[in-house]
């Protein structure tokens, strides 16, 4: 994440923490995989999960960020504002806080890939159904908005059908149930319980942090009046949340 720092430094775009930091994991997992001693079909299902949903996730946000890189996202422009001459400085610390994360969310993988039982169990087929899920949620719903923006006609408009109908944030409430997954995965795992830390920084990063409070500042400066009504009638990260009369909640 020091590197990636240096050439987003030189090129002016800090949104390219997103993609390195997704594309982390994969990595991660890959080491993982070889250093740990544990059953072997096991190690092949969470790995395998984990792969494939990070991969499409790193590249997903490879079209949107490395396609675009002379534009850097509102997001981190309004921070490279804020933070003025110290901008470099604090994306330095930016970025080496999401490698600490990276390490951090990867507890859950350590934890399973070191289970040795041979047998695998309820709750890690369980785990694999709601990875299922989310990860063909998260597809759609990034898909969906993509498809949106391309269109020149929602220049100025706000996305709200498909997923985005039910709630502001389907991409984010799909990733976090990934993480929600593989914590019930490791259920199944001596000291499993202990896995519970990934679902909860990620919905709090989510929540608090770098998810919704930036996006939704961002929209609100680039398409205040359209974004402030769909705020007024859709929830803003569980798909259950408050609903006008349309959504009948």
């Amino acid at each position: 994440m020091f590197l990636v720092w240096l050439w987003a430094k030189k090129v002016k775009n800090a949104g390219v923490v997103d993609v390195f930091w997704a594309l982390n994991f994969p990595v991660i997992t890959i080491i993982t995989s070889f250093l740990s001693e544990g059953f072997e079909t096991r190690k092949f299902l969470i790995c395998g999960m984990f792969l494939i949903a990070e991969l499409r996730l790193g590249l997903h946000l490879w079209q949107r960020v490395i396609g675009h890189l002379n534009e850097e996202e509102g997001r981190y422009k309004q921070l490279r504002k804020e933070w003025g001459d110290k901008a470099d400085r604090n994306f330095f610390f930016f970025f080496q806080f999401q490698a600490i994360s990276n390490v951090l969310l990867a507890i859950p993988f350590f934890i399973i890939t070191a289970n040795p039982l041979t047998q695998i169990s309820i709750l890690e087929y369980t785990g694999i159904g709601i990875w299922v899920i989310a990860f063909i949620g998260e597809m759609i719903a990034d898909n969906q908005l993509a498809a949106f923006k391309k269109d020149p006609k929602n220049k100025g408009k706000v996305c709200d059908t498909g997923l985005w109908y039910y709630s502001r944030h389907p991409n984010y409430f799909f990733e976090w149930l990934t993480w929600m997954a593989y914590f019930i995965f490791a259920l199944a795992t001596p000291w499993g319980i202990l896995a519970i830390i990934s679902p909860a920084i990620i919905l709090y990063l989510l929540l608090k942090v770098t998810g919704v409070p930036n996006n939704e500042e961002q929209n609100l400066r680039s398409k205040p009046a359209a974004y402030k009504k769909y705020q007024e009638t859709t929830s803003s990260f569980f798909p259950w949340g408050k609903k006008d009369g349309r959504g009948k909640r």
